[in-house]
């Protein structure tokens, strides 16, 4: 699997862009602001807080690389920002433009991939806990998660090295942020890029419920309320966040394959798009809420911090 044919961009193989609004950039620059304001604190005491913890578990693994995939996203957001409230201008130059769109593909394939691990590893714990005692190792987690940023770094690498229309001023724009490749190539890319973690999201909580439908026992209910809190957070997460872009990349892909697109039915698309990959940064807002549910040094410092806050009114 080559992500990068997913997230290739073709402004000239299309032969018409779509100019967003003045209002349309106002409402895209407000919300990535409030992205912004909430998520760089929740994701930087996040990674303040699994920074100064060892990592003895593999879910502390799974959780420190999210908060680096969210932390290394949320960053870029002010270029995003600058972008809209300049009307669709870009004025950090090609380059910049280029790392911000491999900054995005590598938060949202590493965001996606992380949380089927989470959700694999919390599987094994529930389902098969004294057989996956050898295989829930801190260490076999850590080569996992190595194994995985390599992957999908080498494979959005050609972001930074496509083509695209350079000219000579200053201020231009941005191909990179929401255009994509459109090719039969790309369409499988796509697909099963987004099938694998959500397949095995989807199948681990399955089978994490029928689990814990069997289980009665009263010492038993704190497993079960931490496994269904897990449950419902990361079903949303990923129901807002990844499953409207992707759904929303199929249909725009398969439509200029099948060359059955009007300029308006096109335009159409090309909204959708943005719109779904601004929601991509929800992400960013909704796993914090995750780490205060799963793991106690993050609750116990975001906790101190508030009290703290409150002693000092």
């Amino acid at each position: 699997m080559n992500l990068s044919t997913v997230n290739t961009s073709e402004a000239d193989t299309l032969g018409f862009g779509y100019v967003a609004s003045y209002h349309e950039n106002i409402i895209f620059a407000t919300f990535y602001i409030l992205i912004f304001i909430i998520a760089v604190p929740g994701n930087s005491l996040a990674l303040w807080a699994f920074f100064h913890q060892e990592s003895t578990s593999p879910s502390k693994v799974f959780l420190r690389h999210l908060s680096i995939a969210d932390i290394s996203y949320v960053l870029i957001l002010p270029m995003r920002i600058v972008y809209h409230l300049s009307d669709g201008h870009w004025p950090f130059g090609h380059v910049v433009c280029k790392l911000a769109g491999f900054l995005f593909y590598l938060n949202l394939y590493c965001s996606m991939y992380l949380m089927s691990f989470i959700s694999l590893d919390r599987f094994l714990a529930v389902v098969l806990p004294i057989k996956s005692q050898l295989v829930r190792k801190a260490v076999y987690a850590k080569v996992v998660v190595g194994i995985l940023w390599v992957m999908i770094i080498v494979s959005m690498t050609p972001v930074l090295f496509s083509k695209d229309n350079e000219n000579d001023n200053s201020t231009s724009s941005c191909d990179k942020l929401y255009l994509e490749k459109t090719s039969p190539m790309a369409l499988v890319s796509t697909i099963v890029a987004f099938v694998l973690p959500l397949t095995t999201i989807v199948v681990s909580y399955i089978l994490i419920l029928l689990k814990l439908r069997a289980v009665r026992q009263q010492e038993e209910r704190p497993v079960k309320q931490k496994a269904t809190k897990l449950i419902i957070l990361v079903l949303v997460n990923f129901l807002l966040a990844f499953v409207p872009y992707h759904v929303s990349r199929v249909i725009y892909i398969k439509s200029h394959i099948d060359d059955l697109v009007s300029a308006r039915n096109h335009e159409s698309l090309k909204i959708a798009t943005r719109i779904t990959s601004a929601l991509t940064c929800v992400s960013g807002v909704l796993d914090p809420v995750m780490y205060f549910f799963l793991n106690n040094a993050y609750r116990v410092k975001l906790l101190q911090l508030f009290c703290k806050k409150r002693d000092d009114l």
